[in-house]
Parts: structure tokens; sequence; C-alpha cells
């Protein structure tokens, strides 16, 4: 199971259980995240990971990254 899936299932339970509401109620993802009013972990993560895509294409420090120090340069 990936880990974007299971931060999906870890959220929806906290959620589930911020209402007190079990899965036996069978009552569905889209009226539990409108009661709650959270934001969706793989939307917040999807936004975190451009920002940071951004603050690294913004760098201007000579600094290597991770893909500049794994690949070899011949």
């Amino acid at each position: 199971m990936g880990l974007i899936r299971r931060l999906k299932v870890t959220q929806r339970a906290m959620e589930r259980a911020m209402l007190g509401v079990s899965l036996r109620d069978q009552i569905r993802n889209e009226g539990i995240r409108r009661r709650t009013r959270v934001t969706d972990i793989a939307q917040r993560v999807a936004k975190l990971k451009w920002q940071w895509a951004g603050h690294i294409a913004r760098r201007t420090d000579e600094r290597w990254g991770l893909s500049e120090m794994a690949t070899p340069h011949r």
C-alpha cells in the first residue's frame, strides 16, 4: 500500500473518530469530509511538494540538490 493511500486511510479514521462515527454507520467519505471541513491529505501533500520544488528551483547559492549528487558526472 502506498504512502498517500495510507495517509488517506488514517485521515478518514481520524475524521470518523472526531465525529464519533463508525464504519458500520455507512456514511460516505464525502459526507464526513463536509462535516469536518478538513483538507484532504493528498491535496495538501501535493501542494507542499510543489512548494518545495519551487523553493529548490529558486535557489541561487550554487548548492547541489539530491538529484545532482546521485547521478555520476563524467
